[in-house]
C-alpha cells in the first residue's frame, strides 16, 4: 500500500501522542491472575471467560471473529482497549435453557473502567444484525443478556438464512472499556479501508465523524466525512492510523479494514476484518499485491472465484429519458408524505431537475445497476409486488427484511461505512447513500439508481457492460500461463482451468 509512513515490525508498538499505543502503567487492563480465572466462579460448561490478550489462543468458533481479530491486532502491538470474551458456548447455552454465566458483573469488575462496551461476535460475520450495547456504567447482565438474545431476532435469523449460516452457532460477547470519540474536540470515530473497497484503489479510505462515537459511524444517522480529513483534523492519529493499515494489510497479506475511536488524540481500534470489498476491487487488490511481493501470482489467482470474476464486470447506467417532472405533476409527493416516511430531514432542493433524466445523486456505496419502484419502508419492499428500490433516511439492522427484498438501496444520510452501505456489499445490490433531493421520490415511482457513480434517475434506464479492465485481463493472462490453454474462451473457464490445475499440483 502506497504511504510515506514507516511501518514497525511485528512487536513493536506505533507511537502517537501520550506514548506507545499499548496502555500506559496504571491504565485499564485486566490482572495479571485474570488469564486463570477461579475455578468454578468464573467458568462455564464447555467454556470461560478469556481475557483478550495476545496469548490468548482460542480458536473462531470459540471466541468468535470479531475477538479472534482483536486478538491478532493485540500480537502486532496494537491499541485495543482492554477487555474479555465470553465464548459462544455460553450463548448456545442460554438459547437452550435461559441460563447465563455467573460472575459477569465480577468479570467486568477487572477492568476498572468508568463504563464497557458489550458487543457481539459471532464466528461468522453478522455485521449490524445483533445488538450492541455502549456506555453500560451499571451491572453488564442485562447488556450480555440482550446481545445474546438479538441472535435470535428476525433480522438476524433472516442474514443468517440468505448467507447460509447456521443458526446454532451462537454468538461470542466482547466486554471492553469504553472509549469515547465524543470526549472532548481532540476525539472521533471511524471506519478505515486500507485500499479504496469499491475500485482497490490502494490508499486508505473510509468515514470519519469529529466529536461522535463510534456507532453514529456505522448507523448511518448522519452523513460522514471522507477519511482524508481526519489528516487535517488530527495528523499524528493519522499517520498512526495509515501505519497500522500497513502493518495489518502486511500481516493478513490482503486488504482489511478496521473500526476505530480516538479519544483526547489516543487511537484505539475496535474491530478488524479482512476483505469487504467489491468483486472489482478484489480483482485489483489481488493483482496490485502480486505486483507489490506480498503475495505471488499463483495465490492472486486462487483468491478470486469465476462468480466473482463474472460480478467484476459491473454495469453503468446511462441517462437516456428526459426529466419526467410533468408526468408526475397530477400525483405530487406532498410534503407530510416525504416527512412521515422520514426520506427528507429537512427536505432539500433538488438541484438536478434539469438534468436529463436525473432525480439526485449520493455516493456510490456497492456497484451495480438496479431498476425498481420506490418502497419507502422495509415493510413496503416486502409486500409490493415486482422490483422494489428501498428508500430510506438511514437503514438499521431492523430494515433486513427490506433490503434482502429490494433488488437496491438508496439512502438520504450515511456514508461507505453505513450499515446500508455494508449490508448491500454483503448482498452484492447496488447502493446509493448520502444522497440529496429525496423528497421528490414518492412511492410507487419507478427509478433506477447506479451504485458505482451515485446517480439515481427516473424510470427504466439502460446500462451498459463495463470497459475492459486492465487488471482482469493481466489476471486471466496469468490464469493462461497456470493452466497452459490460451485459446479464447469465456473469462470464467479461463479461471476455473488455472484453479483446477492448481488444485491438481502437489503441495
Amino acid at each position: 500500500m502506497t504511504s510515506p509512513h514507516s511501518v514497525p515490525g511485528p512487536g513493536h508498538a506505533l507511537s502517537q501522542p501520550g506514548g506507545a499505543l499499548s496502555p500506559p502503567d496504571g491504565a485499564l487492563s485486566l490482572p495479571s491472575d485474570a488469564l486463570s480465572p477461579p475455578s468454578g466462579a468464573h467458568s462455564l460448561s464447555g467454556g470461560a471467560f478469556f481475557p483478550l490478550d495476545p496469548a490468548l489462543g482460542e480458536p473462531v468458533e470459540v471466541i468468535g471473529g470479531k475477538a479472534h481479530g482483536l486478538v491478532r491486532l493485540l500480537r502486532l502491538g496494537l491499541p485495543v482497549p482492554p477487555g474479555f470474551v465470553i465464548g459462544a458456548s455460553a450463548c448456545r447455552r442460554f438459547l437452550r435453557d435461559g441460563r447465563l454465566p455467573h460472575g459477569l458483573d465480577v468479570a467486568a469488575g477487572w477492568l476498572g473502567a468508568e463504563s464497557v462496551s458489550v458487543r457481539s461476535g459471532a464466528a461468522v460475520s453478522m455485521p449490524g444484525m445483533m445488538n450492541t450495547v455502549l456506555d453500560v456504567r451499571g451491572p453488564i447482565t442485562p447488556a450480555v443478556r440482550e446481545v445474546f438474545e438479538s441472535w435470535n431476532t428476525p433480522r438476524a435469523v433472516t442474514y443468517r438464512e440468505l448467507h447460509g449460516i447456521p443458526h446454532d452457532l451462537g454468538t461470542a460477547v466482547i466486554v471492553q472499556a469504553m472509549v469515547h470519540g465524543d470526549r472532548d474536540e481532540q476525539s472521533g470515530s471511524g471506519v478505515a479501508f486500507s485500499r479504496d473497497p469499491g475500485t482497490g484503489d490502494p490508499h486508505p479510505y473510509g468515514d470519519v465523524l469529529f466529536g461522535r462515537r463510534g456507532d453514529a459511524v456505522v448507523s448511518g444517522e448522519c452523513n460522514t466525512l471522507p477519511l482524508a480529513a481526519l489528516a487535517e483534523r488530527e495528523p499524528p492519529v493519522w499517520s498512526a492510523l495509515v501505519a497500522a493499515l500497513n502493518l495489518i494489510e502486511q500481516h493478513y497479506r490482503d486488504a482489511c479494514h478496521v473500526e476505530f475511536t480516538y479519544e483526547s488524540a489516543r487511537l484505539w481500534l475496535l474491530q478488524l476484518r479482512p476483505g469487504g470489498l467489491t468483486p472489482r476491487a478484489a480483482v485489483r487488490v489481488a493483482v496490485d499485491l502480486a505486483d507489490e511481493g506480498l503475495i505471488d501470482r499463483r495465490e492472486a489467482v486462487r483468491r478470486i472465484s469465476p462468480s466473482r470474476l463474472r460480478a467484476a464486470a459491473t454495469p453503468r447506467m446511462v441517462v437516456t429519458s428526459p426529466p419526467l417532472r410533468k408526468r408526475h405533476a397530477a400525483n405530487p409527493p406532498t410534503r407530510e408524505r416525504a416527512a412521515s416516511a422520514g426520506v427528507a430531514d429537512p427536505p432539500v432542493r433538488n438541484t438536478l431537475a434539469d438534468t436529463a433524466g436525473l432525480v439526485a445523486r449520493g455516493r456510490g456505496a456497492s456497484p451495480g445497476v438496479a431498476t425498481g419502484r420506490v418502497a419507502l419502508t422495509a415493510d413496503a419492499a416486502v409486500r409490493m409486488q415486482g422490483p422494489v428500490v428501498l428508500v430510506r433516511p438511514e437503514t438499521s439492522p431492523l430494515d433486513m427484511h427490506g433490503l434482502a427484498a429490494a433488488v437496491g438501496v438508496v439512502t438520504a444520510r450515511g456514508g461507505l461505512a453505513s450499515h446500508a452501505a455494508v449490508v448491500a456489499r454483503s448482498l452484492r445490490k447496488p447502493a446509493v447513500v448520502g444522497a440529496s433531493g429525496l423528497d421528490a421520490l414518492a412511492e410507487g415511482t419507478e427509478i433506477t439508481i447506479d451504485g458505482s457513480s451515485g446517480e439515481i434517475a427516473w424510470g427504466a434506464q439502460a446500462s451498459i457492460a463495463a470497459g475492459d479492465d486492465p487488471h482482469i485481463g493481466r489476471l486471466l493472462a496469468w490464469a493462461d500461463a497456470i493452466s497452459g490453454d490460451d485459446s479464447p474462451r469465456p473469462a470464467e473457464e479461463r479461471l476455473s482451468a488455472a484453479q483446477d490445475r492448481l488444485l491438481a499440483a502437489p503441495g
